[in-house]
């Protein structure tokens, strides 16, 4: 089986990253492993399935459809996270459309195998039910970022979060495995996407940001922390990190 991308262990904030050797080898014995190439859909939006994928390496993209029929980003999950329990526990059609960012492994267990396993390893229903609740805050706080703070600020919070929640910590930073583009940025932080591209260029003109082929450089994480309005960095990266970038 696959490990998670750079690291030998799952993040701190995922799934897996939260659970005892134990009851993560529970977790991983669950359900058959399937295998997915960049841009397969594991889950889509308004299916009546609910199966439940345990991601255990790689990374992808939850989307959906808004009312004027164009696709959002809503957030991405990587190795150590599950997507669709939602409907796996409650029985209705997904909310949201899943995609591979790239190679990706994961356990594909039926809705009912997962029931009797949070039954038996209550340990595991209590850690499932912390993450749910973490994404609900991380939304809530996306929704007052778009009323309370500029675009420049909005997309500074994210970068910073998403270097937080999906780094893999590398000796010139913490590199994030998927890439993501503007437009997909623009939606996750409630901006148009010529706005994202003039904040994107004035943070590289500022020396927060370096842009390569494929891959963005923090280079003043303090600084880009300062501008997002949060706390400084804690840990053996907080000098700098490196995140994928998005297409240009």
């Amino acid at each position: 089986m696959d490990v998670p991308i750079g690291s030998d262990e799952w993040p701190a904030r995922s799934l897996l990253g939260m659970l005892s050797p134990p009851a993560r080898q529970d977790l991983l014995g669950l359900g058959t492993e399937v295998r997915f190439d960049v841009g397969d859909v594991l889950l889509r939006e308004g299916d009546s399935d609910q199966h439940v994928l345990l991601l255990v390496s790689g990374f992808a993209k939850v989307t959906a459809t808004v009312e004027n029929g164009e696709t959002s980003l809503l957030a991405v999950r990587t190795a150590g996270d599950t997507v669709g329990e939602m409907a796996a526990m409650s029985g209705a059609p997904r909310s949201a459309t899943v995609t591979a960012c790239g190679p990706l492994t994961a356990c594909v267990s039926q809705s009912g195998e997962l029931r009797r396993l949070l039954e038996r390893r209550p340990v595991i229903s209590m850690a499932l039910t912390g993450m749910v609740a973490d994404r609900l805050r991380w939304a809530n706080r996306r929704r007052l970022d778009f009323r309370g703070y500029p675009a420049k600020v909005r997309l500074a919070r994210l970068l910073v979060e998403l270097a937080e929640s999906y780094g893999s910590p590398r000796a010139d930073g913490v590199v994030i495995g998927c890439r993501l583009t503007q437009p997909e940025l623009a939606t996750m932080v409630g901006a148009a996407e010529t706005t994202i591209h003039k904040v994107l260029r004035e943070m590289r003109d500022e020396g927060l940001l370096e842009t390569g082929y494929g891959s963005t450089t923090i280079r003043d994480l303090p600084e880009l922390e300062r501008l997002a309005d949060l706390r400084p960095t804690r840990g053996p990266s907080a000098n700098s990190r490196t995140w994928i970038a998005p297409d240009r």
